[in-house]
């Protein structure tokens, strides 16, 4: 548990270095269902900005926790970038992708926490 708090806290931190907003953790754990524990989403202005985002999660997390993705996949055409952290995956969406996909309504039971932007 404290390990997924400080991952989610470093993942958001990565995602506000690079000015990434309309920062939401959705918190799934104990739903049976969930594909993970928690997810951290947020947006991007542009395809470039959102894989700026992507590569500053992965290296602010390395950097503090010495934390490495399972896996990522989405740098193809940088429109939507999930980052695998097994517990936690973070999702980086431009506009459109994240209008259309909406996966923080996907779960009805979980907790659902807007982060202020810091900027």
């Amino acid at each position: 548990m404290t390990e997924n708090k400080e991952l989610v806290t470093a993942i958001i931190e990565g995602i506000q270095e690079k000015k990434g907003f309309d920062i939401v953790h959705v918190d799934m754990e104990g739903i049976e269902t969930a594909a993970t524990a928690h997810f951290v989403l947020c947006t991007g202005n542009s395809n470039l900005q959102v894989d700026a985002i992507a590569d500053s999660v992965r290296e602010y997390v390395q950097k503090k926790l010495g934390t490495k993705p399972f896996n990522y996949d989405g740098y193809q055409n940088s429109q939507w970038i999930i980052i695998d952290y097994g517990t936690v995956y973070a999702h980086v969406f431009n506009p459109e992708f994240r209008e259309r996909f909406k996966l923080e309504e996907l779960w009805a039971d979980a907790k659902v926490e807007h982060i202020a932007n810091d900027f």
